[in-house]
C-alpha cells in the first residue's frame, strides 16, 4: 500500500469520527470527570487508611496525575471503537470485498484504526495540557519540549503494538463462532499487567521484574511515564526499540494464523 493511500484512509476515518463533534467532546469530558472522581475517592481513601505519604513510590498528587494520564493515553492505545471490526468482517462475510483490493487487509484495518485515534490523540494532548495545571498536578509532571516530542511517537507505537496483539484473537473468528470473550480477556490482561489499572510499582518486586520482560508494560505504563516526564531520552530510545521489536515478533506470529484462516474462509458469513 502506498503512503498516499494509507493517509487517505486515515483521513476518511478521522472525518467519519468528527461527524458528531458535540458527542465527541461531551463523551470525552464526561468520561474524564467520572474517571477523575473515582480516582480521587479511591486513592484518597487508600492513603488515609494506610497513613503513609508514599505508596508504591507515589504520593497522592503523583498517583492522581498517573491515573489521569493513563486514562488519556490508554484510550488512544486501545484504538477507539474499531476493536472488533476484523472478527465482524469475518462473521458477516464483509471480508470478501477486502480480499479483492490490491492491498493487505491488516494494513487497511490499521490505517482505519489510526484514522480513528487521530482525533482522540489531539483531544487527549489538549486535555492533558489543561488538566495538569488546572488540577495542581504540575509538581508531579515535568513537561519539557523533549518530553512533548517523545509523547506522540510513544503512544502511536504503543497503539501499533496493541493492534497487532488484537489480531490473533480476532483471526480465531475463522474457526470459532464468537471471539468477543477473547478480546475482552485481552483487554483485561493488558490493562492489568500493562499498568492501566494501577502502577506496576505497586506489584511485588519479583512480579515487577517479570512484567518488565513482557510487552504489556509498553502499552500503558511506559507512555504514561513519558507523558509525566519520568523517562529520559536514553530510556525512551531503549523502550521504543523494545516495543518495536515486540511489534515485529507479534506481527510475525499473526501471519501464519491469517494464512490458515484465509484458506478456511468461505465468504458467506455466519
Amino acid at each position: 500500500m502506498s503512503l498516499s493511500l494509507f493517509f487517505h484512509l486515515v483521513n476518511l476515518e478521522s472525518r467519519k469520527l468528527m461527524s458528531y463533534r458535540v458527542d465527541f467532546w461531551i463523551t470525552m469530558l464526561v468520561n474524564l470527570v467520572v474517571n477523575l472522581v473515582v480516582l480521587w475517592a479511591l486513592w484518597t481513601a487508600i492513603f488515609a487508611e494506610s497513613g503513609a505519604e508514599i505508596v508504591g513510590g507515589w504520593d497522592l498528587p503523583g498517583i492522581l496525575a498517573y491515573g489521569v494520564m493513563v486514562f488519556l493515553t490508554g484510550r488512544i492505545v486501545r484504538g477507539g471503537d474499531l476493536q472488533m471490526t476484523i472478527s465482524t468482517d469475518i462473521y458477516d462475510g464483509a471480508l470478501s470485498r477486502y480480499l479483492l483490493y490490491p492491498r493487505h487487509y491488516a494494513i487497511t484495518k490499521y490505517a482505519q484504526q489510526v484514522g480513528n485515534v487521530m482525533p482522540d490523540l489531539f483531544q487527549s494532548v489538549l486535555m492533558g495540557l489543561v488538566a495538569i495545571p488546572v488540577l495542581g498536578l504540575s509538581t508531579t509532571a515535568t513537561v519539557t519540549p523533549l518530553s512533548v516530542a517523545m509523547v506522540i511517537p510513544t503512544i502511536l507505537v504503543a497503539h501499533l503494538l496493541f493492534f497487532l496483539m488484537s489480531l490473533i484473537p480476532q483471526y480465531i473468528a475463522f474457526w470459532a463462532d464468537n471471539v468477543w470473550s477473547l478480546s475482552v480477556l485481552l483487554r483485561f490482561v493488558t490493562m492489568l499487567l500493562g499498568g492501566a489499572m494501577l502502577p506496576l510499582s505497586l506489584f511485588p518486586d519479583r512480579v515487577q521484574e517479570f512484567l518488565h520482560w513482557l510487552p504489556f508494560v509498553y502499552l500503558f505504563e511506559f507512555p504514561t511515564l513519558v507523558v509525566l516526564g519520568k523517562v529520559d531520552f536514553t530510556q525512551w530510545c531503549i523502550g521504543i526499540g523494545t516495543c518495536l521489536l515486540w511489534c515485529l515478533v507479534i506481527g510475525a506470529l499473526s501471519v501464519p494464523v491469517w494464512r490458515r484462516g484465509d484458506l478456511r474462509y468461505t465468504g458467506v458469513g455466519i
